[in-house]
């Protein structure tokens, strides 16, 4: 613990640190005396003020001690100490911490750990079949299996081929907690709790642009089809919505033409002028009205 009070000599030898500051770095970054601080028993560090312009805020720390009965004052080290003032850099945060969603670029490579806590081991094949199993005994030439209710095992060959095609062979798969982090991930992207969710005429989950996913996943979350939607080709809560809606606003159909219809059977009665109603002349019209000679 450190002492209170600072050893006297200790406390009193300040130019003694102030001769080995300016030999470790020069008089001129040098400044007035600021303090004395005991560090423990016979332990004093003297502060001076940093006049290098690179460090505005900084000084020099000058740790001086004494041996037990001995009054000579001894140098134990110079150092440059920030201030309350100084200007720092940021704390360094790994690079695993630093990164966010879309900062890979092409080529670039992003390693797992072997404990992440985001995935669990799957099944990759290469495990053995237990010694007594079934599978373990069809695959000896000299076993034959005799029990008429026991099937004959499929050769691991086939069972590798099926597990590839329900896609099963990976070495590790999302754990549960990886899981959750996607789905907190995507519902915050594309929830109900977004802008554009609250102005919707309607969830994604009666859209008929949804597109269904396989997994557990696929009982809360699909894939937006609309391609002038905001979120196409993205994955969307149930409950997200936005105005691409397909039911949203539905246009209808223009009404077809009636087909054209020419009848040449059919003699159609006309309305004349009333005033020409027996003819188009009248009948005391003069012959050349009549177009006669």
């Amino acid at each position: 613990m450190r002492s209170r009070t600072p050893d006297r000599l200790c406390a009193e030898a300040v130019e003694l640190a102030r001769q080995a500051a300016e030999e470790a770095v020069g008089a001129e970054a040098v400044g007035p005396h600021l303090g004395v601080q005991a560090d423990a028993d016979r332990v004093v560090t003297h502060s001076f003020e940093c006049l290098d312009a690179a460090y505005r805020g900084w000084h020099w720390a000058v740790t001086v001690a004494r041996a037990p009965r001995a009054k000579n004052v001894t140098l134990d080290e110079v150092v440059l100490l920030p201030g309350p003032d100084a200007v720092l850099a940021p704390e360094w945060v790994p690079w695993s911490e630093r990164l966010r969603p879309g900062d890979m670029g092409p080529g670039d490579l992003l390693p797992t750990g072997a404990d992440d806590v985001r995935l669990e081991p799957g099944w990759s094949g290469e495990d053995e079949p237990a010694p007594n199993s079934v599978v373990a005994l069809a695959a000896e030439e000299d076993v034959v299996v005799t029990d008429p209710h026991v099937q004959p095992a499929p050769a691991r060959a086939q069972i590798n081929a099926v597990a590839d095609e329900l896609g099963m062979g990976r070495s590790r798969v999302l754990s549960r907690l990886g899981l959750h982090l996607a789905a907190d991930r995507w519902e915050k992207a594309h929830g109900p709790q977004t802008p554009m969710a609250q102005a919707a005429p309607a969830a994604c989950s009666s859209c008929g642009f949804l597109i269904p996913i396989g997994g557990s996943l696929g009982q809360a979350f699909g894939v937006c089809g609309n391609e002038f939607g905001p979120a196409d080709g993205q994955i969307v809560s149930f409950a997200y919505g936005c105005g691409g809606h397909s039911e949203a606003a539905v246009i209808p159909a223009p009404p077809a033409p009636s087909e054209l219809i020419l009848d040449e059977l059919v003699v159609e009665p006309l309305q004349l002028h009333p005033d020409r109603a027996s003819g188009s002349v009248e009948p005391d019209a003069p012959a050349e009205e009549l177009g006669h000679s």
